[in-house]
């Protein structure tokens, strides 16, 4: 699953009349991304040729067209009481229906978020019309993201991160190689990365800050009525922070987010002690996959019966989080 919602571009409309006009003020400053030209296929062909000589091995992801499907919905429902831990969490119902009215209909009550994406991982997924009728920054997250889950076998929590980490990365390498410094491409994508980037590091502020709220919630510290009330003035703020439209966020749609976010710092810092070399990264982490501990070690050791349960999640997230670490202090420090 990889339900992750593209950041938000802000305007600079203010300066519009002092200037030569706001479209082209936004263009100077803050460039959009093009749309995706009718020429995707060579595209595509060289983000693969990219993505080879960073280290990633082939896939079967977009090799065909979908036209029947021009992307995919998700629908998730979880009580307001309790904070999922991230979109693995039971405590989350991720449900098959269609529409939002349909989703928002079958909450009854409990925080819902609806979405639709245009590409599934590690399904062989295909081109869908959406990615074609997108603009360039979200055809490369999508391509370079979905290939990267193919690379390694670990945890989502770990591998929903790196593979961002990877892929704003490499969105901005390939875009300067393609284009050159000075081009609407690669700053477009450039400040793409860079936002992304930022958003997920305030993600990971703002889960931990309510998870503080609930705890209080858990020891009993303050009424449910509290937590409620506080937790909506909460949002509200956050919105504002996160960029989001009034009323979006949840704790399903922030549980979502800290998938992408929770392990990102670490993940940054084995970027950065590799030179932020992105085929040594891939390497890296291919090495971490290697020697990381099986599911059944994970379960043994914490007397855990199954896979699905959150506290395996937690276990397994934080014993593959222990492997980096370890790997990462015999990394020779430059």
């Amino acid at each position: 699953m990889n339900p992750h919602l593209a950041v938000r571009f802000s305007a600079l409309a203010l300066l519009a009349a002092v200037f030569v006009g706001c479209a082209q003020l936004q263009e100077l400053f803050v460039p959009s991304a093009p749309g995706v030209s009718g020429e995707w296929q060579a595209l595509l062909d060289e983000v693969r040729v990219f993505e080879k000589r960073i280290g990633f091995e082939e896939t079967d992801n977009f090799v065909d067209v979908e036209k029947n499907e021009e992307s995919y919905p998700i629908c998730g429902v979880a009580s307001r009481l309790a904070l999922p831990y991230s979109y693995e969490d039971p405590a989350i119902q991720w449900r098959e229906i269609k529409t939002e009215k349909e989703c928002r209909a079958a909450a009854d009550g409990a925080d819902v978020f609806f979405a639709t994406v245009e590409a599934w991982g590690e399904i062989g997924t295909p081109v869908t019309l959406s990615m074609l009728g997108g603009k360039l920054d979200r055809f490369l997250y999508l391509v370079i993201h979905e290939d990267c889950h193919d690379q390694f076998d670990l945890p989502y929590g770990v591998e929903e991160a790196l593979c961002n980490l990877i892929t704003y990365k490499a969105m901005a390498a390939f875009t300067l190689q393609k284009y050159g410094p000075g081009t609407r491409e690669h700053r477009a994508i450039r400040r793409y990365a860079e936002q992304q980037s930022t958003l997920t590091r305030a993600t990971k502020s703002v889960y931990d800050e309510l998870a503080a709220l609930y705890a209080r919630h858990e020891r009993r510290e303050i009424s449910e009525d509290v937590l409620l009330r506080q937790r909506a003035a909460f949002f509200a703020k956050a919105e504002r922070k996160l960029a989001v439209r009034r009323g979006e966020l949840n704790n399903v749609s922030l549980a979502n987010d800290m998938t992408y976010s929770r392990h990102y710092p670490l993940l940054e810092q084995a970027y950065e002690a590799h030179g932020s070399d992105l085929e040594r990264t891939v390497a890296f982490f291919r090495q971490v996959d290697q020697h990381k501990p099986s599911t059944f070690a994970v379960r043994k050791r914490h007397r855990l019966l199954t896979e699905t349960s959150v506290e395996f999640i937690r276990a397994y997230e934080a014993a593959v989080v222990e492997t980096i670490e370890k790997e990462l202090a015999q990394v020779p420090r430059r």
